[in-house]
């Protein structure tokens, strides 16, 4: 058994990586719970953002950077999906049009303001309020900056989450995916689907001609990382399978599986959640997921303690 504790008594600075000409990633190590990659696309007159941050702290520190790279507006502002991480600092962005999902805004709405329940380490949150996307859309839609175009579009079905957007820069090749992909971090797809990730990464992600991947989590990678996060979530479902066949539950299977090659990567109690939806995705009962329960085996699975949070 894994736990969630990280091995650093304090993270470094976030960094700020110019991936393409004009479009930036922003990079919050060490990108665990709560901390994310957000992004940016800096025009003539306007900027557009890839996401926000987890806290006010963060948000506005993330402000500060994009300030020190142009002295242009935010005009917009892009949901990748409608997790905190990505979403509570919204508010904190500025006078900014959020874009998301029509899926994303509803839950972002269903989730409310952020609090400490005991599920992870508390965060100071700072000044937040709730601020889902005012523009929404169902398949795609997209976005200019100058004569830059910027592609958003939904996945199509679960994968992480009932929501996730795909944002695009042709010209570039840049591709801004959210979680989808984790480099260095334990995927975790309780909210979403392990078949839908797999199908969506397979025929969605892995289809398009990106040569910079910029994740919602770690350093910006090449298409590769797509493989490693298949090759995991293969391996959740495979789990799954045998662990149901043999009568066992979600996490009784997590104490016992070898976790192999993905041992070393961040938040490894994941494995518990990703395997409760691996569970409903066989049994075909999804929309029965006991979030909760599932949670909360994630806290047994780590000792009883709440889950290492550095936000």
């Amino acid at each position: 058994m894994s736990s969630s504790s990280h091995d650093h008594p304090e993270l470094g600075p976030p960094s700020l990586v110019e991936v393409a000409d004009r479009v930036f990633a922003y990079l919050q190590p060490d990108g665990s719970w709560w901390i994310n990659n957000a992004g940016f696309v800096v025009g003539d007159s306007s900027i557009i953002c890839i996401d926000a941050c987890s806290t006010e702290r963060r948000t506005r520190a993330f402000r500060d950077q994009i300030a020190s790279v142009s002295t242009a507006s935010i005009s917009t502002l892009v949901n990748t999906h409608h997790h905190g991480d990505h979403t509570y600092g919204n508010s904190v962005v500025g006078a900014a049009t959020i874009v998301g999902h029509e899926n994303c805004r509803t839950e972002v709405i269903k989730s409310g303001l952020p609090a400490n329940r005991g599920i992870w380490d508390p965060v100071e949150w700072g000044n937040v309020e709730l601020a889902p996307p005012t523009i929404t859309f169902g398949e795609r839609l997209t976005l200019w900056s100058g004569e830059t175009p910027i592609e958003v579009s939904y996945v199509g079905q679960a994968a992480h989450t009932t929501n996730d957007a795909l944002v695009w820069l042709p010209e570039q090749e840049v591709l801004f995916c959210g979680d989808l992909l984790f480099n260095g971090g334990t995927p975790f797809v309780l909210m979403g689907s392990v078949v839908g990730a797999i199908d969506v990464l397979t025929n969605v992600v892995a289809p398009i001609p990106a040569k910079t991947i910029v994740s919602g989590h770690g350093a910006p990678s090449d298409r590769a990382l797509i493989t490693t996060m298949v090759g995991y979530l293969e391996f959740v479902l495979a789990t799954a399978e045998a662990g149901r066949a043999a009568g066992l539950t979600p996490l009784e299977v997590a104490r016992d599986v070898d976790l192999g090659e993905y041992a070393g990567w961040l938040d490894s109690e994941r494995i518990v959640g990703n395997l409760h939806r691996a569970y409903r995705d066989l049994d075909g009962t999804g929309d029965q997921l006991d979030l909760i329960a599932a949670l909360g085996d994630m806290i047994t699975y780590n000792g009883g303690k709440p889950l290492s949070c550095y936000a």
